[in-house]
């Protein structure tokens, strides 16, 4: 069994309309988000064997929020390019590359591609679909179980939500 978790960027800032998408900081609200995240991930004693994230400004900041409260990472982040704006097949091409003695993974990444990956990967399971599907805020994180051996054989149709954090149902 393989465990993959998806989390969304936290908010970014517009208040620069002239910054390009990809070098987008985080504004107060979203490092309030990752801080967050990164306390309730520490509370549930949730932990991951590798990371692969976008190379974005945000996502990297989201990162670095989420181990403000969390801790000091005890696995390796790898930062991919590809992760930027990648649809949902490039972002499962990604997943069939991990490691196969990770057993849990992490993927930071955007919308639309991590919700409808979310949706690709998974059957119905107590409405957690459906509210992914209504759309992934920002912070937000899924926790999907994935009843594979290897990371290859993961595919459309083959896990299960398991879990969804949203940042405002934990204040």
């Amino acid at each position: 069994m393989k465990r993959l978790t998806l989390l969304r960027h936290a908010k970014s800032s517009w208040d620069e309309p002239d910054t390009d998408d990809f070098d987008r900081p985080l504004n107060d609200r979203g490092w309030k988000a990752a801080r967050r995240m990164g306390e309730e991930l520490k509370h549930r004693n949730v932990t991951f064997d590798v990371a692969v994230a976008s190379t974005a400004a945000r996502v990297r900041e989201t990162l670095d929020g989420l181990s403000e409260s969390y801790g000091d990472f005890k696995f390796p982040v790898h930062f991919d390019q590809r992760l930027y704006l990648a649809s949902s097949n490039e972002l499962l091409e990604i997943i069939r590359a991990l490691p196969t003695n990770a057993e849990s993974a992490l993927l930071v990444g955007h919308n639309p591609g991590l919700e409808r990956l979310a949706a690709m990967l998974t059957v119905d399971d107590d409405d957690l679909r459906d509210k992914v599907e209504e759309g992934l805020p920002t912070a937000a994180l899924v926790e999907i179980d994935l009843p594979v051996s290897q990371w290859i054989e993961v595919g459309p149709g083959a896990g299960k939500i398991v879990e969804l954090i949203l940042p405002r149902e934990l204040d």
